[in-house]
This record gives C-alpha cells, sequence and structure tokens, in this order.
C-alpha cells in the first residue's frame, strides 16, 4: 500500500492511494468469510458454499465493496499519518475501476484547517480594569446570609400583608365553569412572587385565616392554554395559613452560628478579603478577554463548517446537561421556547464560529512561540485534579487514559499561551 499528494487547493487535499492486488485478494478473502453465510446455494448448506461458487453466481465483484471497506481505512489513515495530514472531516473517496491482478486506485479529498497568518499579537493594548468592594457589596453578601438563615413563623393575629406566604386553597372559574388545572389544595403562595396570573396575589393581601375570597383576574393574551388565553376568570380562594419571615439579628451570635469566627467584625473582614479576591479575579479575566479578543478580532479564518457543527454538537451536550441539573431536557425546553433543534443550532452557530476561531489563534501563537507543557506542569495539574476530586494522587493516575493526559496538556499550554499575551500586552 502506499499514496501520495496529488493536489492541494485552499483547504482541499486530494490523495492517492493505492492498494496491491495481493492485499486486496486478502481484503477479498475476509469479505467472503463475513458474507459467505449470507447466500444460499443449491447443494451446499449455508454458509458452506466457496467462494468461486457464490463468484460464479453472483459475478466476481460481488465482494469487492466488502473488500474495499476493509482495506480502505488501512490505507487512508496511513496516508493521513505519512503526509502529516489532520482532517476535518470524512474524505470523499472515489474508486477507479478494480481489475483483477492489478493495483486498486483510490482517490480521497480531505478537507483540513486551512492556514492562516497572524502577526502583531504581542504588544497588544487594552484598558486596566479595576474593581473595588463598596460597602454596599459587603452588605448584600450579609443579607444573602440572612436570607439563607431565615425561617418562617406562624401569624395568627393580622391579615396577609407583601412577602408573606400563605396556605390556600383555590378553585377556579372561566364563564362559570370550572376549568382543568385551576383547583389546588393547601398550595403554597408567597406573596409577590409574581407566581400566579397578575393581579392574583395582590388581592390577597389583607384577607385573614379563614376568609374566603374571590379573586378577579385576566389570563395574559400569550397564556399557555388557548382555552384560557386572554379570558377573565374567578378563583374562589380558602385562606389556611400566613407565615412571615424572621430575620436572625446580624450581630456576634449569629456569625458563631455560621461561620468558623467569633464576632461579626471578623466574619465582616473574611467577606470583605473574598470580595477583593472575586474584584481581583474579576479584572484579570477581562484583561484576558480583551487581549484574546483584540487579537482573534484581527484574523481571518475560512473555518471548514464541519468544525463549526461539532462545536455545536459539543454546547448542545453542555446544555443539555445543565438543564439535567435544574430536572428539565432538551424537549422540553423546546417546547417552552417554542423552538426546535434547528434553532437551537441557529443561535447557537455564532458563538461556536468565535469559539473555534479563539481556539485556533491560541494554537497557532503556541506553536509560533514554543509553548509546551512541561512534566512538572503536568504532574501539578494531576495532583489538583485530584485534590479536587478528594482521590488519591496514584489511584487518579491509573484511570487516565492517553485522551485525558493529551486534554491536561492541553489545557496547560492554552493558559500559558494566554498568560504569554497578556504579559507581552501593554496594559494602562
Amino acid at each position: 500500500m502506499n499514496s501520495e499528494i496529488i493536489k492541494q487547493e485552499d483547504n482541499k487535499i486530494t490523495l492517492k492511494l493505492v492498494v496491491g492486488p495481493e492485499k486486496f485478494e486478502e481484503a477479498i478473502n475476509k469479505a467472503y468469510n463475513k458474507l459467505k453465510v449470507r447466500f444460499n446455494i443449491p447443494g451446499f448448506r449455508k454458509g458452506k458454499a466457496p467462494r468461486k461458487i457464490i463468484e460464479a453466481q453472483y459475478g466476481k465483484e460481488v465482494f469487492y465493496e466488502e473488500a474495499i471497506n476493509i482495506c480502505l481505512p488501512e490505507v487512508y489513515e496511513a496516508a493521513l499519518e505519512l503526509h502529516n495530514i489532520d482532517p476535518v472531516d470524512r474524505p470523499e473517496i472515489d474508486v477507479e475501476e478494480i481489475k483483477k491482478g492489478e493495483d486498486i486506485v483510490f482517490t480521497a479529498i480531505v478537507e483540513v484547517m486551512p492556514d492562516f497568518e497572524i502577526d502583531n499579537y504581542k504588544g497588544i493594548e487594552v484598558e486596566k480594569k479595576e474593581y473595588n468592594v463598596q460597602e454596599e457589596d459587603l452588605q448584600k453578601e450579609l443579607d444573602n446570609m440572612l436570607e439563607k438563615n431565615s425561617r418562617m413563623i406562624a401569624i395568627e393575629d393580622r391579615p396577609i400583608k407583601d412577602q408573606d406566604m400563605v396556605i390556600i386553597d383555590y378553585k377556579g372559574f372561566a364563564d362559570g365553569v370550572a376549568f382543568e388545572g385551576g383547583t389546588a389544595e393547601k398550595q403554597s403562595l408567597l406573596i409577590g412572587s409574581g407566581r400566579f396570573i397578575p393581579g392574583f396575589e395582590e388581592q390577597l393581601i389583607g384577607a385573614n385565616i379563614g376568609d374566603e375570597v374571590k379573586v378577579q383576574v385576566t389570563f395574559p393574551d400569550e397564556y399557555h392554554s388557548e382555552d384560557l388565553a386572554g379570558k377573565e376568570a374567578t378563583f374562589e380562594v380558602k385562606i389556611h395559613e400566613i407565615k412571615e419571615k424572621e430575620m436572625p439579628a446580624l450581630d456576634d451570635e449569629f456569625a458563631k452560628d455560621i461561620s468558623e469566627f467569633d464576632t461579626l467584625d471578623e466574619l465582616k473582614a473574611d467577606i470583605r478579603t473574598k470580595l477583593e479576591d472575586q474584584a481581583k479575579n474579576r479584572a484579570e479575566e477581562e484583561v484576558k478577554n480583551d487581549v484574546i479578543e483584540s487579537i482573534v478580532d484581527t484574523v481571518n479564518i475560512d473555518i471548514p463548517n464541519p468544525v463549526i457543527e461539532r462545536q455545536i454538537d459539543s454546547m448542545l451536550r453542555d446544555f443539555s446537561y445543565q438543564l439535567s441539573y435544574q430536572g428539565l431536557n432538551l424537549d422540553y425546553y423546546y417546547q417552552m421556547t417554542g423552538t426546535d433543534e434547528s434553532a437551537l443550532r441557529d443561535q447557537m452557530r455564532s458563538d461556536a464560529e468565535a469559539r473555534v476561531k479563539t481556539q485556533l489563534v491560541l494554537e497557532k501563537i503556541s506553536k509560533l512561540e514554543a509553548i509546551e507543557a512541561t512534566e512538572e506542569e503536568l504532574q501539578a495539574e494531576m495532583e489538583k485534579l485530584a485534590a479536587q476530586y478528594k482521590q488519591d494522587l496514584e489511584q487518579f493516575k491509573s484511570n487516565l487514559r492517553d485522551s485525558d493526559l493529551a486534554f491536561f496538556k492541553e489545557n496547560i499550554v492554552v493558559r500559558k499561551t494566554i498568560d504569554f499575551l497578556v504579559d507581552h500586552a501593554k496594559i494602562s
């Protein structure tokens, strides 16, 4: 078997692939042994007819297609390795006339990533970012802590007010008839949450435990049930319970209860330190993004569509994974948004192209600057990940595949390349 490049235009390479007659004969024998059980030949048990008998009855070409499927991948992969070709999609294969005892010649048109030029990636001018922690930022964190440690207490001596949690029964009527899905018992509802039809929650304000309230509402025109969209409705509501949120006191005891600190001042100091670290990291990340974006914007790359489609596939898988964390799936998302996979792919296309382009630019610069991952850096990466997954390092390493190690190295190279670009940027 041998191969040669016979044409190269833009991002397409045409290969000539040659399989010798002996190799093709071996492939025919393999095809015969694989397919012989399919043939019923009079005088022979199924699968026992000799190859020559089958070829005499069905033609000598009967096993050619399968033989090609057997020998072609081997010669194709060898050609890719020999000529250092990294295809972005499946090749277009053409087979010349097959003659017994002669070489079998294939042509394969292979699409590859186009080469591109990149200049002036050092000295990129970007604006320095700075985010200062304000008192309101600190108070917001404290408010979140208070909220997480609040509790609901029963109220019996006053009517419903905004932000109360109420337990209610309700039954809805449209045109005087109870409608499907409009009835519930012992339903929890936070007044002011906007969970119910506009106007519903507000009309419960002022009611007391035991009251029966008639609520008049109009369903939105875009309501998901066409039978109710835009219609007026009446709900008969029974008030069972009223609860309000009780917030803990913001003092030293609170700090002791929810943290390792003894005083509120110590807790505040820790929160401020963490907020300042977050602000610093945010500023650094934005500078990195600005540097990368400025460089990528100067580069023109005609990215093959299959590469973009694969990136969209990856983004779809990530999105589906995120939905699963919320107990949802893509079918439900399509139903709720009135879209489908084709529409979602179109929405993702621009972002997918930008991600691929950024990846290609960073790869190009890493090669131009000979940036590589050292064994020490790879070791440190594995130690960090093992600790993150709470595994012994040797156990973690024993479960790794070659592809995992390659992925870790790629991540290290990308990080080092970005750091290189930032170090060589003009940040003012």
